[in-house]
């Protein structure tokens, strides 16, 4: 119980940190906005692997090339912000969650309009 507070607490300060530093250091016109979803870290807290949500017209796999690319500037400027015993490794990934929410949404706005087509009834008729 104490390992999984620790390693939430881990993942709230990596989240907090790399938020602007995405911002500031990765964030472009061309890449999007880029937003951290949530952080999960590994029980040894050895390995943090970050979910990123991108809006924009952006190529996704473009965005993760560049993250990958700068990974170790990344890291080291994480190093300085948020003091821990070691770094972790950073592994980024796409968040599918909002993906599976959009869809979860087209398919409720396809049910409740075919509720409002004409012909329908609320009530089944008594014969």
């Amino acid at each position: 119980m104490n390992e999984n507070r620790r390693e939430k607490r881990v993942a709230s300060l990596i989240k907090d940190a790399l938020g602007p530093l995405l911002i500031q250091e990765i964030q472009s016109p061309t890449s999007g906005l880029i937003t951290v979803t949530r952080v999960e870290v590994s029980t040894d807290l050895m390995t943090a692997r970050i979910y990123l949500s991108l809006y924009g017209d952006q190529d996704k796999q473009n965005v993760l090339a560049l993250l990958e690319t700068r990974k170790g500037y990344i890291r080291k400027i994480l190093a300085s912000r948020v003091k821990l015993k070691y770094n972790p490794q950073l592994i980024f990934a796409l968040d599918p969650v909002p993906e599976y929410e959009e869809k979860i949404d087209q398919v409720l706005g396809a049910l409740k309009k075919d509720e409002k087509a004409p012909g329908r009834f609320d009530q089944p008729e008594d014969s």
